[in-house]
């Protein structure tokens, strides 16, 4: 199995300012916005989002994770069933500005559900999309991402593995790896 380093911890730290920045000119003080993490993965990086944002507007910004699984197209054709996360929204996003955070964008398969999700709290004024990395050539829908870390080529016979210190590793960091074929 072959990796290359996509993003390392000082680059990703670079990476998510930026984005939070680019948040900060769209959504002021985030008075009017919420922002919630796709189950299971994205959720590591709207922790840390929310954490820049908070502490860049002084501001408490709501923050709520949102799990797909029963919302996928896929739900039922898989030969093990699904494992669901929790969906912690403790909040209304009824005409709220709502920032979706996933880590990959690969299909927009997750994407499409989430927005299925989404509507059972509410009905927003408008939604956006940010991702840490966008997989370039590989969408099974026209979802695209409002906010883009790193956009990079892949094949399909690869994946992108991103590595958190909060899931237990070392350091924060992002990789594409080769997967090594029969």
């Amino acid at each position: 199995m072959q990796r290359k380093l996509i993003l390392d911890s000082p680059l990703l730290d670079i990476t998510i300012n930026r984005l939070c920045q680019q948040l900060i000119e769209n959504h002021g003080n985030f008075n009017d916005s919420v922002i919630l993490g796709l189950q299971p993965r994205g959720v590591y990086l709207a922790e840390l989002v929310h954490h820049t944002l908070e502490k860049e507007t002084n501001n408490k910004i709501p923050l709520g994770y949102l799990d797909t699984t029963f919302h996928r197209d896929d739900f039922r054709r898989r030969d093990t069933p699904a494992k669901a996360n929790a969906t912690r929204v403790s909040f209304i996003i009824e005409d709220k500005n709502v920032v979706l955070i996933d880590d990959v964008l690969f299909t927009g398969r997750s994407v499409r559900a989430a927005l299925d999700a989404m509507i059972a709290f509410g009905r927003p004024r408008k939604v956006e999309l940010l991702v840490l990395i966008n997989r370039k050539y590989t969408r099974e829908l026209p979802i695209e991402a409002d906010y883009i870390g790193r956009s990079v080529n892949t094949m399909e016979s690869q994946r992108v593995l991103v590595e958190w210190k909060t899931q237990g590793h070392k350091t924060n960091k992002i990789w594409l790896i080769n997967k090594e074929l029969k």
